[in-house]
């Protein structure tokens, strides 16, 4: 198609060139010389222009009337023979009206006859109420009347018998009378009784009328009533008629406002006509001037109700979780349309189910409402405690330091502080094992000192842990004669991972074969080096049978507690930590509590992690009832309704009620967090928590049979990580599968491993309980694969583009429906309707979208292969030139591997 040039289009509008190019000018268009090409977007962007300074309107009229006048000549002969040449003229006319303008008169149509249905049934049951209103009123009346009789006929009866037992007691004392006047007297008697039953007959006559004509007058009333309603809704719907015809230019809202305004003007005057009714019926004659005044003021009154008329916007609150129900609620919209919103966002819920905060924000900022976050009820709860529990206005006073005994089993924990205390605690125990944590606060002339003996066995690791994050320092017991042991180990991990300080104790320096420079050889290769070696750990060789070394190791601790700086309030509500719980016989549940700060007393609320209870008796370690405890005092409680768990925070709470409520939200939290903690630490759970933070590392604790394939498997999996996943090894070890193995994976939320070993049956047990993932191998490379299957499903899915297909433009045709066509022959590959495409100009791409239409012949096909011709009309893009080139393609995900 040749390109119009500006002199074209002049000759085409029929003005000259030099007002043709004004215009152009003025239309912001380049154009200065008659010559130069006008393409199709300028034509409509000048058209736009002189639209715009002519006053025409941007959007297109509803109708288009065509007038088309033709002109014809017509030979005839005349009467004299002669021709005769008539002009004839044919004139034509036809509108077109938009579709959518019909529609829109349906829709207008179809709202006003709702509306008059609508008035037509509020007008009926607001008659009908009125009516059931009016019957119940009757039969209490009724009723009323029906009362009154009963009890007149009471009374008239007791008046009857006191006169019959008078004229009795009468006639016995007047026996002297002649008989002629006891029978007067008794004609008399019987002729006022008599009297009185017609009175009573006549009294239940003039009721019976009055509700005769009672019951007449509701009945006018009624039909008075339905009448001028009829006349109400018929008026309703003339006006709705009048309205409808006259508005059908005005908005979609300015018309359901008007139309649910005339419904409630409908019952409102419906309403007014019934008040109407019942007041006339219930006045009384001499007050009929009143009443109808009264009525007609009621009349004159005007409906003070405005529909708004822009629309509402609201401040919701959300919290961490709301039902889409209690949401469109809050929004003031029904539920089926927050669901069509969720919907198109991609999202399917029902009414009843829960969302999270940031989709309810999503959802609110899309209906047009503010949102405002408020804080979840966990928050509120511990915000609450917080506040209860603040000493900003008490001085802090220093507090002797707690200190944790640690170690391997049989290495003098117990006995070194059996010498310290002065007490034989190793002797009441099983096998010279600690069975539960001991907490023991000892005077000494420089200072108190709060110790913790912690067991040493392996098979109470777990509250070995516990007891590492309730204390400010840690010694850790080693014996001289026999070195670091697994034991050992482990208490000096977890201690690190509680941020505590250590100070080692070498203990039984007495011994023959004691060897203390073996015991720093080897903490060395723990990264626990001593200070005489420019470490930071203090090394005190110490012996819990002679007692040599105790004041220098008390002295440490001393001075690492000033450095320290350990301090707390000593008044106020009680705060602390559980060491330890348990049922007993006939006591209860004791709780081994550590009051961190405040004052604790006897008769207190406590509220012990999900567990609360009054304070009914403090007992100190040597079994001593107490009445109160500081900071750094250990006691024993009893009183709580249940056992805590060890760690567990405690604190005193003004009131019962306020205990037993977070109590109970803290049972239902620990139960959420235990079944999330089963899943997240399955490794094919792995996958589902792709793309999130916890995501990015595996977690792993890791035990083989020998040393050597415990290197290797380290190593290996080491190898494995990247920089978007990588491998973590919490633990690894040489050694059967222990408690503490468990307890290690469970906390850290890791897969438990076992090479060539296997679990005890109190592991097992565990594991089962914890619902803890354990997989056994005697493959390295098995171990290896599995690992890596679960790292490469956390890598994101790599995009590929891939080109389908390509064409190129033979010729561009217009059409009236779809605009430029294209039309293209298919030179690589095949095009796809339903993929995107990119037009390339000179190898540029000039335009990426999607095909609105892709042609063979006169058919709509879904591809088109290489060779063959075919017809392509672009989506939102007329600008196709001859020899663009068409390309189809599709974006694939790979996923990626290790």
């Amino acid at each position: 198609m040749a390109e119009t040039t500006v002199k074209k289009l002049a000759d085409v509008v029929g003005i000259p060139v030099d007002t043709l190019l004004t215009q152009m000018k003025e239309a912001g268009l380049p154009h200065t010389d008659a010559g130069e090409g006008v393409s199709d977007e300028q034509k409509q962007q000048l058209l736009a222009h002189l639209r715009k300074s002519h006053g025409a309107q941007a959007s297109e009229p509803s109708k288009i009337t065509l007038k088309r006048r033709s002109t014809s000549t017509i030979k005839t002969t005349g009467a004299a023979g002669k021709a005769k040449t008539v002009n004839v003229e044919v004139r034509k006319k036809r509108t077109y009206v938009k579709r959518a303008a019909i529609e829109e008169e349906e829709r207008l149509e179809a709202e006003r006859k709702a509306a008059e249905e609508e008035a037509a049934r509020l007008a009926e049951e607001e008659a009908k109420r009125k009516a059931e209103e009016e019957e119940a009123k009757r039969k209490a009346e009724e009723e009323e009347a029906l009362r009154r009789e009963q009890e007149a006929k009471a009374r008239a009866e007791k008046e009857r018998a006191a006169e019959e037992e008078k004229a009795s007691q009468e006639k016995s004392k007047r026996a002297s009378v002649p008989k002629t006047a006891k029978k007067a007297q008794k004609e008399e008697t019987e002729e006022e009784r008599a009297q009185r039953e017609a009175e009573e007959r006549k009294q239940r006559e003039a009721e019976e009328a009055r509700r005769k004509q009672e019951a007449e007058q509701r009945k006018k009333a009624e039909e008075e009533a339905a009448r001028r309603t009829a006349e109400e809704a018929k008026r309703i719907a003339e006006e709705l008629e009048k309205r409808g015809g006259e508005g059908q230019e005005q908005p979609r809202e300015e018309e359901d406002d008007k139309s649910s305004s005339i419904v409630r003007d409908a019952v409102e005057a419906g309403y007014r006509t019934e008040e109407r009714q019942s007041r006339r019926r219930r006045r009384k004659p001499k007050s009929a001037g009143v009443a109808h005044g009264q009525m007609k003021s009621s009349m004159n009154k005007q409906h003070g109700f405005k529909s708004p008329t822009e629309k509402m916007v609201y401040d919701v609150e959300i919290p961490e979780t709301i039902t889409v129900a209690e949401l469109a609620q809050r929004m003031n919209i029904k539920a089926k349309e927050l669901i069509k919103a969720m919907m198109k966002m991609g999202e399917m819920a029902t009414v009843n189910q829960y969302i999270d905060q940031e989709t309810a924000v999503l959802l609110t900022e899309e209906m047009g409402h503010t949102p405002k976050l408020v804080k979840g009820e966990e928050e509120a709860l511990e915000d609450d405690l917080a506040t209860l529990a603040d000493y900003s206005g008490i001085d802090s006073e220093s507090r002797a330091p707690v200190v944790t005994i640690m170690g391997h089993v049989d290495h003098g924990k117990t006995s070194l502080l059996d010498y310290i205390r002065k007490a034989k605690v190793a002797a009441g125990e099983a096998g010279g094992i600690t069975q539960h944590i001991g907490a023991y606060h000892v005077p000494h002339e420089k200072g108190m000192i709060t110790f913790l003996d912690t067991p040493g066995h392996a098979a109470f690791t777990a509250m070995r842990a516990r007891g590492a994050k309730a204390t400010d320092i840690v010694i850790i017991v080693v014996a001289a004669d026999d070195g670091v042991m697994p034991q050992t180990e482990e208490a000096i991990n977890h201690a690190k991972a509680a941020g505590v300080p250590l100070i080692i104790a070498v203990n039984k320096i007495d011994k023959e074969n004691a060897d203390p420079d073996r015991v720093k050889n080897e903490l060395a290769t723990k990264d626990v080096i001593p200070e005489e070696w420019g470490g930071e750990y203090q090394f005190i060789n110490v012996s819990a049978h002679s007692g040599q070394g105790i004041d220098d190791l008390l002295d440490a601790v001393l001075l690492q507690a000033e450095l320290l700086e350990l301090k707390a309030p000593a008044t106020g509500p009680a705060s602390g930590v559980v060491i330890e719980s348990r049922v007993e016989k006939g006591r209860g549940t004791v709780a081994s509590i550590l009051v961190q700060s405040g004052e604790l007393n006897v008769g207190d609320m406590l509220l012990a992690g999900a567990h609360y209870g009054r304070v009914r008796a403090l007992v100190d370690e040597n079994g001593q009832q107490v009445k109160k405890a500081g900071p750094s005092i250990p006691v024993e409680v009893l009183g709580l309704d249940g056992a805590p768990e060890a760690g567990e925070q405690v604190q005193v709470l003004p009131d019962e009620k306020k205990a037993r409520e977070v109590a109970e939200f803290r049972q239902e939290r620990d139960r959420d967090v235990k079944l999330k903690r089963q899943q997240a630490s399955k490794l094919e759970n792995l996958f589902e928590n792709m793309g999130s933070a916890e995501a990015s590392q595996v977690n792993i604790v890791l035990k083989t049979d020998v040393r050597g394939s415990l290197e290797a498997l380290i190593g290996a999996l080491n190898d494995l990580s990247t920089d978007e996943v990588k491998v973590s090894l919490v633990s690894a070890g040489v050694g059967a599968i222990n408690e503490s193995d468990v307890n290690l994976a469970m906390t850290s939320e890791a897969v438990l491993l076992g090479f060539n070993v296997r679990a005890d049956s109190k592991a097992k047990r565990l594991c089962e309980q914890e619902g803890i993932d354990l997989r056994y191998y005697s493959v390295i490379y098995e171990l290896i694969d599995d690992v890596k299957q679960a790292m490469s499903g956390l890598l994101a899915p790599e995009k590929r583009e891939e080109i389908l297909g390509t064409a190129e433009v033979r010729d561009v045709f217009r059409s009236s429906k779809f605009g430029a066509v294209a039309g293209c022959m298919v030179v690589e590959g095949t095009l796809y309707r339903n993929r995107p495409i990119r037009v390339l100009r000179d190898d540029v791409v000039v335009f990426e979208g999607e095909l609105e239409s892709l042609r063979r012949f006169k058919d709509d096909v879904a591809e088109v292969r290489n060779g063959m011709e075919c017809g392509i009309a672009v989506k939102s893009y007329n600008d196709v030139k001859e020899g663009d080139k068409i390309e189809v393609f599709e974006v694939k995900e790979v996923a990626r591997s290790l």
